[in-house]
Protein backbone atom coordinates (compact mmCIF):
# COMPACT_ATOMS: atom_id res chain seq x y z
CA UNK A 1 0.00 0.00 0.00
CA UNK A 2 2.91 2.46 0.44
CA UNK A 3 4.31 1.68 -2.55
CA UNK A 4 1.47 2.97 -4.40
CA UNK A 5 0.65 5.88 -2.49
CA UNK A 6 3.90 6.50 -2.89
CA UNK A 7 3.77 6.04 -6.67
CA UNK A 8 1.07 7.85 -6.73
CA UNK A 9 2.37 10.91 -5.12
CA UNK A 10 5.39 10.78 -7.31
CA UNK A 11 3.55 10.49 -10.24
CA UNK A 12 1.01 13.43 -9.12
CA UNK A 13 3.86 15.48 -8.15
CA UNK A 14 5.93 14.73 -11.65
CA UNK A 15 2.54 16.33 -13.64
CA UNK A 16 2.40 19.54 -11.89
CA UNK A 17 6.23 19.84 -12.57
CA UNK A 18 5.32 18.69 -16.18
CA UNK A 19 2.54 21.28 -16.52
CA UNK A 20 4.74 24.50 -15.20
CA UNK A 21 7.87 24.09 -16.37
CA UNK A 22 7.82 26.70 -18.39
CA UNK A 23 5.76 29.21 -16.49
CA UNK A 24 2.22 31.18 -18.36
CA UNK A 25 2.91 32.48 -21.76
CA UNK A 26 2.56 36.06 -21.56
CA UNK A 27 -0.60 37.03 -23.81
CA UNK A 28 0.31 39.06 -26.91
CA UNK A 29 -1.99 41.16 -28.07
CA UNK A 30 -1.56 42.92 -31.52
CA UNK A 31 -2.98 46.57 -31.81
CA UNK A 32 -5.73 47.02 -34.46
CA UNK A 33 -4.33 49.03 -37.38
CA UNK A 34 -6.75 51.75 -38.69
CA UNK A 35 -6.78 54.24 -42.03
CA UNK A 36 -9.25 56.39 -42.40
CA UNK A 37 -9.61 57.71 -45.57
CA UNK A 38 -9.48 61.76 -46.07
CA UNK A 39 -12.66 63.17 -46.42
CA UNK A 40 -13.39 64.63 -50.08
CA UNK A 41 -15.96 66.49 -51.19
CA UNK A 42 -18.61 65.88 -53.66
CA UNK A 43 -17.57 68.36 -56.66
CA UNK A 44 -13.81 66.27 -56.39
CA UNK A 45 -14.77 64.44 -60.14
CA UNK A 46 -16.44 67.18 -61.79
CA UNK A 47 -13.13 69.91 -61.55
CA UNK A 48 -11.00 67.69 -64.24
CA UNK A 49 -14.13 67.76 -66.90
CA UNK A 50 -15.24 71.28 -66.03
CA UNK A 51 -11.60 72.42 -66.85
CA UNK A 52 -11.56 70.72 -69.96
CA UNK A 53 -14.72 72.18 -71.08
CA UNK A 54 -13.64 75.33 -70.59
CA UNK A 55 -10.30 74.51 -72.54
CA UNK A 56 -12.24 73.46 -75.11
CA UNK A 57 -14.70 76.13 -75.02
CA UNK A 58 -11.26 78.98 -75.18
CA UNK A 59 -9.73 77.23 -77.70
CA UNK A 60 -13.17 77.78 -80.19
CA UNK A 61 -13.84 80.93 -79.49
CA UNK A 62 -9.97 81.92 -80.06
CA UNK A 63 -10.20 80.30 -83.41
CA UNK A 64 -10.65 82.60 -86.88
CA UNK A 65 -11.56 79.15 -88.40
CA UNK A 66 -8.77 79.05 -90.43
CA UNK A 67 -9.30 81.58 -93.04
CA UNK A 68 -6.07 84.05 -93.28
CA UNK A 69 -7.04 87.52 -93.78
CA UNK A 70 -5.74 90.56 -95.23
Amino acid sequence: MKKSVLALALTATAGVGMANAGGIAPVVVEEEVVIEDAASSSAAGIIVPLMLLLLIAAAASSSDGGAIIE
